[in-house]
């Protein structure tokens, strides 16, 4: 078997979700092309929904009559579903309001921890209740204050709730984070007139804001493209172009770490669309050497660890992952999956506290393995059964539907 072909991965899943939150809190009505049609980002539309934000499908277009600041009250309970993304970042747009609100999630969701956005919320001013910093939880909006906040924690979700908040605050609020985390939200928040301004590590909002409405084009996921790229680079004479992937800076440390593997990887056609880098990417057959991952670069790849794992176990050495603690409390432990389910396969992995040390090359076999209903290890774990002996059977596969519905389609028609 080898893989061959042209294909295009699942739309953005950061910027769909930003793209919506924005335009709804702009005056006046955006198209947002090429979204994410996935249950995360779902969740989110049907949230703004019941906050009276009128949205539609037109022409394969997503149209948004933002309302500005000021949404409407829901006496509905907001449901989040597994979207931890939707949690953190509404709750920033929902402290500017006049009214309270209830966000509950699914029973993964309700396990995550949401104490770090209550913190500089309550900061700023917010009324807070959750069940000891889990879901469900209660916001009442309010009048709000500027904060400088000093994270203890590199994250684009607690980053962007705090600058969410910070547009309905008067005056400059600031959040600083140890390492630069993904700047989606301050590029879109730029493209529809947000006065943003960015000092190393420190971003810094002014409000009270007024945004106007804008186009934006959402391009490919690089983070669903790395489960390919990685397929390519293990499976022996093959080679792959991936059309019109996002190639932000802050979500590039994938293929940062996987040159740094000896990995033969092209970025062709770059360009700009509505502020965000945007390129095709060629991969061929790799021979690929182990590497360190230290917490330094970690935000820069946080969601592409699994995939990374499945590729130490193919590269000569031993490859030693550090600083990855935050992979505790994502959907599922992810270092614990990952540590747990390719030495299922025969991975020769070891579990850390804070990260992974895999030895490689090893030689793979099939193997009935679990996904924990999350859809970055249900992907990495696919990607190893290509190079694995025997058949591999995926428990709960289909929670891909989370990030990238197409993935099982396209995992079909690329193996030659």
């Amino acid at each position: 078997m080898f893989i061959k072909g042209e294909i295009e991965v699942a739309p953005d899943k950061s910027i769909s979700h930003r793209a919506l939150m924005i335009s709804a809190i702009a005056e006046g009505t955006s198209r947002i092309k090429n979204f994410l049609k996935a249950d995360d980002c779902i969740s989110t539309m049907n949230c703004l929904k019941k906050l009276g934000v009128d949205i539609a499908e037109k022409d394969g277009e997503i149209i948004v009559k933002g309302n500005g600041l000021k949404l409407k009250g829901s006496s509905a309970i907001l449901d989040a579903g597994n979207s931890g993304t939707t949690v953190r970042l509404l709750s920033g747009i929902l402290v500017g309001q006049n009214f309270t609100t209830k966000i509950t999630g699914d029973e993964s969701l309700s396990k995550r921890p949401m104490k770090r956005i209550v913190e500089p919320l309550e900061k700023m001013g917010a009324k807070m209740k959750s069940k000891n910093g889990y879901l469900p939880i209660e916001i009442e909006g309010g009048n709000l204050k500027p904060i400088n906040y000093d994270s203890k924690i590199s994250s684009a979700q607690v980053k962007s709730c705090v600058l969410f908040a910070g547009l309905s605050a008067a005056g400059v609020t600031s959040f600083t984070e140890p390492e630069q985390s993904r700047d989606h939200t301050e590029r879109m928040l730029k493209n529809f007139g947000a006065k943003v301004e960015i000092n190393k590590n420190t971003v810094s909002i002014k409000g009270i804001a007024k945004l106007h409405p804008s186009d934006v084009f959402i391009p490919g996921d690089i983070s669903s493209a790395a489960f390919f790229v990685v397929a390519v680079a293990i499976v022996k004479n093959s080679e792959l172009k991936i059309k019109n992937v996002g190639v932000n800076p802050t979500r590039t440390g994938i293929i940062d770490v996987l040159k740094r593997m000896c990995a033969k990887i092209e970025i062709e056609n770059k360009r700009e669309i509505a502020g965000e880098p945007i390129a095709d990417i060629i991969v061929k057959s790799s021979d690929l050497k182990s590497t360190n991952i230290e917490r330094s670069e970690i935000p820069l790849l946080i969601d592409e660890i699994p995939i990374i794992a499945v590729a130490a176990t193919q590269a000569e050495g031993i490859t030693k992952i550090t600083g990855a603690k935050e992979l505790r409390v994502k959907e599922t432990d992810r270092l614990k999956a990952m540590s747990s389910e390719l030495r299922k396969m025969g991975a020769d992995i070891q579990e850390l506290e804070d990260g992974l040390i895999i030895k490689g090359p090893t030689k793979l076999k099939g193997a009935k393995v679990d996904s924990y209903k999350d859809h970055r290890i249900a992907m990495s774990l696919a990607i190893a059964s290509l190079i694995a002996e025997g058949k591999t059977e995926i428990l709960d596969k289909d929670c891909v539907n989370i990030s990238f519905p197409e993935f099982w389609c396209l995992f079909g028609k690329i193996k030659q």
